[in-house]
């Protein structure tokens, strides 16, 4: 449903509506409407099929929105807010989101990048966390077990990472403040 609604959509079904009624338009012999539906419909149309060809989806939000809407306000630090609105939106002309993030981690494949598939936030001993989950593409399991340590801190200071391992290629990342 979701994919039914993106902006890429949501142009193209508007350009071809405008093209539709300025075909209808011409063919009655009404040139006040056809002209411009015509004459903005097709470029509509056009860039929105550009859009929707490219289009990368936002991940499955696990948690809704307002679940820790109090906790994300009080306690979440501005790094995890921008990564945290950064994938929750639809993204253009990228093959992952995360993208530059994870080539400088060089956790990144040009063939069969990582992939990630959900987030979710979670209350981590009062403060604010969120959990990534990634399919891993053909990074191995490895190289991101050796950039634990270092995943915390390029996402921010003073926060840490843990991974786990999840079924087949999966792999949950754990982004949270240290507890006091």
């Amino acid at each position: 449903m979701k994919d039914l609604f993106s902006p890429g959509s949501l142009l193209t079904v508007a350009g071809a509506m405008l093209t539709v009624i300025g075909s209808v338009a011409y063919a009655t012999d009404s040139p006040n409407v056809s002209l411009p539906t015509i004459f903005y419909g097709i470029p509509i149309f056009l860039g929105g099929l550009a859009l929707k060809s490219s289009e990368l989806p936002p991940p499955v939000r696990l948690t809704p929105a307002a679940q820790f809407s109090e906790l994300r306000d009080s306690t979440g630090t501005k790094e995890q807010l921008k990564l945290l609105k950064d994938v929750v939106r639809w993204r253009y002309g990228q093959k992952a989101h995360l993208e530059s993030s994870l080539e400088a981690l060089k956790l990144w494949d040009e063939e069969n990048p990582p992939q990630l598939q959900s987030i979710a936030e979670y209350d981590h001993g009062g403060r604010y966390a969120l959990e990534m989950v990634f399919e891993l593409g053909d990074v191995p399991r490895e190289h991101w077990h050796q950039k634990a340590d270092r995943l915390g801190r390029f996402f921010g200071p003073g926060l840490e990472a843990s991974l786990e391992d999840g079924e087949a290629d999966l792999l949950i990342v754990q982004l949270r403040q240290p507890c006091p």
